[in-house]
């Protein structure tokens, strides 16, 4: 787990003082080690300390901050070449099949000098090019130069657990595995980017796509790779190596369940490769508590160590289940209690970590235990992130599930469901059939019908004349034309929409103290299995989530949490914490940069905030949303014009 960056010279060279700047920005993914790499033609020189305007020579430059996990010793250094000097890697990431692969090159007569996993990938991407990518199970970003070809060769995990930005022009192309980085290296502008603003205003949605919230700035997509001819930088060949493989698994609930505790299990088990100290995130719920039990499972000799956010307001407390869970794994609990005061103490630092805007402030409390898990020494972390996704653990997946049943003119079942639903917590008939027209109202109907319930795509507060200047869109919308809607959702938010931003929180929050971060439910293998099955084992009927992963639990996680009918997970008070920092709230509604910024309607925020605070305007995460977007505009400097 490392920091990346590059870059490759057109016509314009970099700024040989920019290089000590980026690898000391770098430092946090990577404190273990560094170096960095230039060539050309006619030269190639590799070092640990840059020593300024002599290293700068050459066409391109890698840069490389290590994070030691596996082999921890010298030898993992990078930037790493080839034996025969044609091939060299910076990487970030983790490959846990990196054994089978290294057994499988070996018989192809590949000769490995060290134990690290970058070895492996290196001799991979060797041996079988673009296609080695399919083959690895893990999380990965990295860019391999090759010198016979004059080629950069760059790519990304198939979830982009991992990140990698870039910035091309007519003249360089650069890479970073962070913004501040990356604009370090190049001249690009901090001009907001107005529609991705706009989605993340409107909808808490970042990470789309290529984009983010600021122009000029890309990222690699997910499951993506990218060739730069070095004769031609701004010219890019961007190609999606990988599109999850649906099919009808044919099998039984019981055969269903029986596989994926296979699945599960042995994903667990690779993810459990390391050289230093693991611990997990445990929440209480199903996903973190199957996690710690499965390593338990594992590895019964295992030190196990949890670490728990435990909100003070009692509806949102998870703290007896987070004790529950780690009494049967036997595992050592921490636990921490953030406060608002807390909050505003750390918030700067947040915004800084993160780059762009963030949700909520469950963010925060995913931050705090990373920083309570560094404290502790612990180096790798395990989290449950993606199996919400997955496995249908929103509650919005309700309403997709009930229009699944209506497109299939299944009415019986769907009145079944849909009685069932207003019997869960935080749920209700009205949430569903919301939820369930947002996927079944076709799009040129959607801005009427969120009109009428006063659910706008361009709220009051929001500036539209300013957006509408440069054609910032309709807005997110959920409809889906396909008969299985609960699944055609659940391939959407894994690849597009709701877990890209939350992998880059987890990521950031991860990094920030130098921790690397792991996701067992994202492997291949595990979520192609799981999009191959049919719906009722995802959401049954009487409304159950991870119906089918609940089942194969059993005997491994106590009953009383695979009984769970409740849905909280790391929940904030996020209403009450902000209420309990009214004059922060309010002195960054006032402040020079507020009044400053073209994309809001101050009058009306400040007027929503005090009927919100008074009890007669419902609180969501928009106020947040607001305080997020005004201190990453003055953090970064960021231009709206």
């Amino acid at each position: 787990m490392c920091g990346i960056a590059g870059f490759v010279s057109g016509t314009r060279h970099l700024d040989p003082k920019s290089v000590p700047v980026v690898l000391e920005q770098l430092k946090h993914r990577g404190p273990d080690d560094k170096g960095w790499l230039t060539y050309s033609p006619d030269h190639l020189r590799t070092g640990r300390e840059w020593n300024g305007d002599g290293d700068c020579a050459g066409d391109v430059l890698l840069l490389h901050r290590r994070l030691a996990i596996i082999d921890v010793t010298a030898a993992g250094w990078q930037p790493m070449s080839s034996s025969d000097g044609r091939y060299h890697l910076i990487y970030n990431g983790e490959i846990y099949n990196y054994r089978e692969l290294r057994t499988e090159l070996q018989r192809l007569g590949h000769v490995f000098h060290t134990q690290t996993d970058s070895e492996v990938l290196l001799a991979a991407y060797a041996e079988w090019g673009a296609d080695a990518l399919p083959r690895f199970v893990g999380m990965f970003a990295f860019a391999v130069l090759d010198t016979k070809e004059r080629r950069l060769f760059l790519a990304r995990d198939c979830f982009g657990i991992k990140p990698l930005y870039y910035a091309a022009s007519g003249d360089y192309f650069a890479f970073a595995s962070e913004i501040t980085a990356l604009l370090e290296l190049t001249s690009t502008r901090r001009r907001a980017n107005p529609p991705a603003l706009l989605l993340y205003l409107r909808h808490g949605l970042s990470d789309q796509g290529i984009d983010t919230l600021l122009c000029g700035v890309n990222q690699l997509p997910a499951a993506h790779y990218m060739e730069v001819e070095l004769s031609a930088p701004a010219v890019l060949r961007t190609v999606r190596y990988w599109r999850p493989r649906l099919y009808d698994c044919g099998l039984s609930f019981d055969e269903a369940a029986e596989r994926l505790r296979e699945l599960f299990i042995g994903s667990v088990r690779l993810h459990l490769r390391s050289d230093v100290p693991l611990g997990a995130a445990l929440s209480g719920g199903i996903d973190s508590s199957a996690i710690v039990t499965a390593m338990r499972l594992v590895d019964p000799s295992l030190e196990i160590h949890t670490f728990s956010y435990i909100a003070d307001d009692p509806l949102l407390s998870e703290e007896r289940w987070v004790d529950l869970a780690a009494t049967s794994a036997g595992a050592i609990v921490h636990k921490l209690h953030p406060t608002p005061t807390e909050l505003v103490d750390d918030f700067e630092d947040l915004i800084k970590v993160q780059e762009e805007p963030f949700a909520s402030t469950s963010i925060y409390a995913g931050h705090r235990v990373l920083r309570q898990a560094a404290q502790a020494g612990i180096k790798v972390m395990l989290d449950g992130q993606g199996a919400d996704e997955l496995l249908g653990g929103y509650r919005y997946y309700l309403g997709a599930r009930f229009a699944s049943l209506l497109r299939q003119h299944n009415y019986r079942d769907a009145l079944r469901l849909l009685r069932n639903a207003s019997t869960l917590p935080g749920s209700g008939i009205l949430s569903v059939l919301f939820c369930s027209a947002d996927y079944m109202i076709p799009k040129k109907w959607q801005a009427p019908f969120r009109a009428l319930l006063a659910k706008e795509f361009t709220p009051r507060w929001v500036n539209r004349a300013w957006f509408s200047q440069y054609d910032a869109g309709i807005g997110h919308t959920n409809y889906c034309s396909e008969p299985d809607v609960l699944r055609a959702t659940l391939l959407r938010t894994i690849t597009e929409t709701s877990l890209p931003h939350l992998l880059r929180y987890e990521d950031r929050n991860a990094m920030a103290f130098s921790i690397e971060n792991r996701v067992p439910f994202l492997t291949v293998p595990l979520a192609e299995f799981i999009l191959s099955l049919p719906e009722s084992y995802i959401i049954a009927l009487d409304g159950t989530s991870k119906a089918v992963f609940r089942a194969a639990m059993r005997g491994l996680v106590p009953d009383p949490i695979l009984n769970r009918r409740d849905k909280i997970g790391r929940s904030t008070p996020e209403h009450k914490w902000l209420f309990a920092v009214d004059q922060w709230v309010q002195g960054l509604l006032g402040s020079e940069v507020a009044a400053s910024m073209p994309c809001f309607d101050l009058g009306v925020m400040h007027r929503e905030w005090e009927r919100i605070r008074d009890g007669k305007q419902a609180f969501d995460s928009r106020i947040w949303r607001w305080l997020n977007v005004i201190r990453w505009s003055h953090q970064f400097e960021v231009e709206y014009t």
